[in-house]
């Protein structure tokens, strides 16, 4: 028997993600999002607090430029030729407002240095966690998501981090810092009108802006289900390319998805006509607020109150003071829409795993000669009554009945039967892709519903009937068998598939992309690429779905006897239809919509004349008719 590598271990645990109860349509509040978005800065708390201590430095140094300004200008009214004047003023102009500029931008780029790493950590392990999440989800999950949709979600979400981090940290809480820090200089060298009209100005500001950004919020969550819905459309079309093309429906194409666009046209106009009002009425209360503060400050200078200095100071802590808030309504708004991408992504990851491992489930452990595999009374149905996706008013349709068999180690039992009868859902609970509603499926006597999946997995190798395959190159898909195996094994397996010729034929050998799902190889082509990373695998659990379906019958012949060879002392299932492909299989087991109707060797099933002799008869009087046309 040919040998391609030691047969797979159980692979170890992953990192198991917490399964949830959530609904997938739950909303949370801002600050439950950001209560979720915390852990994953806190792992970089020193960096968190370094940053803060040189934000705050930052805003000093900013605050202390018009204090010196004032003290410059009250220092002017030295007599003129006075040669204390050419000394006071360039030197304290030059050093000291050059000092604290060059202050402020040190703190700055020091905090955005020691806080990129905490960013970008942040952003990296959240997106990780997603995607292991995504893996996690059972098959259901992936055959019902819409691919462009969801990853406009994910990229969006991950954008949102950083957009979140950056607005917060480097926006809101510096303002914050500065206004606390104005006000207080406000209150204690003047009289407290100047404080008291900054605040009622910025408590206008914020609620008027707070309150109009709420109310936009809805427009912005309809142009982001617009723009992910026309997005799933082009890719979905884009995937079907060749369907496309074989029913002439380019103009159908382009129609619905220009009726996506125009939605999204319409929700992106609404949401810039509300924007527009936002901004104006932030731009008044600004406006009567500058007015009111250097009216009283002009006054001031008038009544003897107040130097010209101290005007020159107020004027400049407005100036530095309403040109960051006046960004605060698109800060705010990114800050909600980071917050509303963040949390459609924590909704995503709160999607509730239906196949999950049990508590302390451990790996399967198989020993030698001990891969038997055993459906006891199995019952399953895709959508039971009561699950998410059955439908309220009908009853559950029933896939398989009460099925029970057994692969001995080392045999191999085949699966016949017309389409539709169930076949290749033994595959998929095999692989507990499902878990089965009644009954149990024990590998090595151990049920597969209390081991870990990942060990089941790493036991069992499988060639599917439709085939697809990464956008990388046919060493890279032969070699997903045993990632990180050298070229000469995975030369080894695509001889034993009979595709090693082909490979060497084309240009570039080894290293030629295989296109989208491996639309540039033939169906054969993707089969014999299917077999070689599968008999690079080499687990001690082999299934066979329609293995050899696509190949001519020279080729077929070839393969089938490869498999043969490789499925010794395997514990092999083989799902067929054509039935001159399991003779020799230990028991065939004849299905029928969900049933097993008749089971034995290849010899006692003719001898019964039951539905596998009729079934043979009719493929056999097939093949003849064939051979006479050729």
């Amino acid at each position: 028997m040919r040998s391609f590598g030691p047969t797979a271990a159980p692979a170890a645990a992953p990192v198991t993600l917490p399964v949830t109860s959530a609904k997938p349509d739950k909303t949370h509040s801002d600050w439950q999002t950001l209560s979720r978005l915390f852990p994953y800065l806190w792992a970089y708390k020193w960096r968190v607090m370094a940053a803060l201590a040189f934000m705050v430095g930052a805003k000093m140094a900013n605050v202390g430029v018009p204090l010196l300004l004032k003290n410059l200008v009250d220092a002017m009214t030295l007599k003129p030729g006075d040669p204390a004047a050419i000394l006071v003023v360039p030197v304290a102009l030059l050093l000291g407002y050059g000092a604290l500029r060059l202050s402020t931008s040190l703190f700055t780029e020091l905090r955005e240095l020691v806080f990129s790493k905490a960013t970008e950590g942040a952003a990296r392990s959240l997106s990780l966690q997603v995607f292991r999440h995504l893996h996690a989800m059972s098959l259901r999950f992936h055959l019902e998501r819409q691919t462009g949709g969801m990853t406009r979600d994910i990229e969006r979400g991950t954008r949102g981090v950083h957009s979140l981090i950056s607005y917060s940290l480097y926006s809101i809480i510096p303002t914050l810092i500065e206004v606390t820090l104005v006000l207080s200089l406000l209150a204690v060298k003047f009289d407290m009108w100047f404080a008291w009209i900054t605040i009622a100005a910025l408590v206008f500001y914020i609620a008027f802006t707070i309150t109009v950004t709420e109310w936009r919020t809805q427009y912005r969550k309809k142009m982001n289900e617009l723009d992910s819905t026309a997005n799933s459309r082009a890719i979905d079309s884009l995937l079907n390319y060749e369907t496309v093309k074989y029913f002439n429906n380019e103009e159908f194409e382009a129609t619905r998805y220009d009726e996506n666009l125009e939605r999204f046209r319409r929700a992106a106009i609404k949401s810039q006509t509300t924007l527009s009002m936002l901004n104006t009425g932030q731009q008044l209360i600004i406006a009567v607020a500058l007015v009111a503060m250097l009216t009283r400050a002009t006054q001031g200078v008038v009544d003897g109150r107040m130097t010209l200095g101290d005007l020159v100071m107020v004027n400049a802590f407005m100036i530095q003071l309403y040109i960051p808030l006046n960004f605060l309504g698109v800060i705010y708004r990114e800050i909600k829409q980071s917050l509303t991408d963040l949390e459609k992504m924590f909704t995503l990851m709160e999607r509730e795993r239906e196949i999950a491992d049990v508590p302390g489930a451990q790996p399967l452990r198989l020993h030698a000669g001990d891969a038997a595999v055993r459906f006891e009374h199995v019952t399953f149905s895709y959508d039971p009554a009561g699950s998410a996706g059955a439908a309220a008013d009908k009853p559950a349709r029933t896939i398989l009945h009460d099925i029970s068999f057994e692969i001995p180690a080392g045999k191999t039992v085949a699966v016949v039967g017309p389409s539709g009868s169930g076949k290749s859902t033994l595959a998929r609970l095999l692989y507990r892709f499902y878990d089965v509603q009644q009954g149990c499926i024990l590998i090595g006597g151990e049920d597969i519903k209390q081991v870990t999946q990942a060990s089941v997995r790493a036991a069992i190798g499988i060639v599917p009937q439709d085939t697809v395959l990464f956008n990388d190159t046919v060493e890279y898909n032969i070699a997903y068998g045993r990632p990180g195996c050298s070229r000469e094994v995975v030369e080894t397996a695509a001889k034993a598939a009979h595709i090693h010729a082909f490979i060497s034929s084309t240009p570039k050998g080894y290293d030629t992309m295989v296109g989208e799902r491996g639309l540039k190889l033939s169906g054969g082509e993707k089969q014999r690429v299917a077999i070689a990373r599968t008999l690079l695998k080499n687990p001690p659990i082999l299934i066979f779905d329609e293995a050899t379906s696509a190949l001519d019958s020279a080729n077929e012949r070839a393969i089938q006897a490869e498999l043969q060879s490789v499925a010794q002392n395997k514990t092999t299932l083989v799902i067929a239809h054509r039935l001159s492909t399991v003779v020799d299989a230990h028991e065939i087991l004849v299905m029928d919509t969900g049933r097993i109707i008749e089971r034995g060797t290849h010899g006692a099933l003719m001898a019964q004349g039951g539905r596998y002799a009729q079934m043979w008869a009719l493929q056999q009087s097939a093949e003849v008719v064939d051979l006479a046309a050729a």
